[in-house]
C-alpha cells in the first residue's frame, strides 16, 4: 500500500515502546498476579494485559483501519495474521523471566503488510535495549535508549549486524555448526513428539562430534524471549536461534530486524525456505558474507525426518 507511512509507524511504535516499558519497569513481580495458560510454564500476568491495552489504545487511535492482533486477546483457533496491514504485539515477550525478575523481556511491537514484516520494534526496558528495523532502511540497536538524543550515556545507534557495520556482506562467513553459537527454548509445551524432536535435536547440536551425529556447537543459549532471541541473531552477537512453538507475535518485529540485517528467516522444520509468519516454527540465521544456506541444510540434517507441528 503506497500510501503506508513506514516511517511514521515506526516513529509512533518506539513512543509505544518505551511507555510500556515504563509499565513494565513500574511493576512489583512480587506483587502483581499471575495466571497460567496451557500450564505452569506459560504465564500471564496483570501486567502483560496493561500493557496490550495500552498499546492497542494508542495504535487504534492513531490507525483506526489497521488490524490489531495481540497475545493476550488472541483467540485460538481464528485467523491471526491476513493480507491487512496488521500490528502484531506481545506486551511482554518473555514473562517468565519477567517474573522471576530476570532482565531479559521486552516489548515486540510488529507491523506487517501482505502478511510479510515491515516494522519491528523490540524494546527491552530493564537493560534500555531498543531494536528497530524498516523494511527497506535496515535495522539499528540503541543502547541506553530512552535517554534523549544527544545526551550524555545515550549509546550511538548502531546498524546491525554489529560485525559487518551494518553490511552485512562485511560480516564474517558462517561456518558449519560447530563454529556456531545457537540460541534455541524449551518453550512451554513439554510432552509429545514436539517435545521430543526439540529433545533430541539440543541433544545431538551440543553432542561431541564422535557421539551418534553430534555437531558439538560452541554453545546453546536460551534467553527466555523469541523476540530478544531474534534480535541477538540480526545483530550478529548469535549465529542461529531454531524454535518451534511461537506465534506470529513473538517473532514479527524481530524477523523484520533480522531482514533488514541480512539475515534470513526459514522454518524450523526442513524444506521450508519461505516460512508464513505466523507458521509457529522458525529458524533465524544471522546476516553474512557467506554460509547462511549450508548451515540451514545441515540443521535441517540434524532434525531429519521430524516435524514439529503446533497447533494455531
Amino acid at each position: 500500500m503506497a500510501d503506508v507511512n513506514l516511517q511514521e509507524i515506526h516513529d509512533h511504535l518506539v513512543t509505544i515502546a518505551f511507555e510500556a516499558g515504563r509499565m513494565i519497569l513500574a511493576a512489583n513481580p512480587n506483587d502483581i498476579s499471575t495466571d497460567t495458560k496451557l500450564n505452569s510454564a506459560d504465564i500471564v500476568t496483570e501486567t502483560d494485559q496493561a500493557v496490550e491495552r495500552m498499546v492497542s489504545t494508542r495504535l487504534t487511535a492513531l490507525y483506526p483501519t489497521y488490524a490489531f492482533v495481540g497475545e493476550e486477546t488472541y483467540v485460538a483457533g481464528t485467523t491471526a495474521v491476513t493480507d491487512a496491514p496488521t500490528f502484531i504485539v506481545d506486551p511482554i515477550d518473555g514473562t517468565t523471566n519477567f517474573v522471576h525478575g530476570f532482565p531479559n523481556a521486552c516489548i515486540s511491537l510488529g507491523f506487517t503488510l501482505a502478511r510479510q514484516p515491515a516494522v519491528g520494534v523490540v524494546y527491552n526496558p530493564f537493560q534500555d535495549l531498543l531494536f528497530t528495523g524498516i523494511k527497506g532502511s535496515g535495522s539499528y540497536m540503541t543502547r541506553n535508549a530512552s535517554l534523549p538524543e544527544g545526551s550524555v550515556g545515550r549509546g550511538q545507534r548502531l546498524k546491525l549486524p554489529l560485525a559487518g557495520k551494518g553490511d552485512a556482506s562485511k560480516a564474517p562467513p558462517i561456518g558449519d555448526l560447530s563454529t556456531t553459537l545457537v540460541a534455541a527454548e524449551w518453550g512451554s509445551q513439554r510432552d509429545g513428539e514436539n517435545f521430543e524432536i526439540k529433545a533430541r535435536v539440543f541433544r545431538k547440536l551440543a553432542a561431541d562430534r564422535t557421539n551418534d551425529g553430534g555437531k558439538m556447537v560452541h554453545s546453546l543459549r536460551a534467553l527466555g524471549s523469541a523476540a530478544l532471541n531474534i534480535c541477538a541473531t540480526a545483530a550478529g552477537q548469535v549465529d542461529l536461534y531454531w524454535e518451534g512453538g511461537c506465534y506470529a507475535w513473538d517473532v514479527a518485529a524481530g524477523w523484520c530486524i533480522l531482514t533488514e540485517a541480512g539475515g534470513i528467516m526459514v522454518s524450523g522444520n526442513p524444506g521450508d525456505w519461505e516460512p508464513a509468519v505466523d507458521s509457529r516454527v522458525y529458524l533465524a540465521v544471522r546476516g553474512a558474507s557467506g554460509g547462511q544456506k549450508e548451515v540451514v541444510e545441515e540443521l535441517w540434517g540434524v532434525i531429519g525426518e521430524g516435524r514439529m507441528d503446533y497447533k494455531h
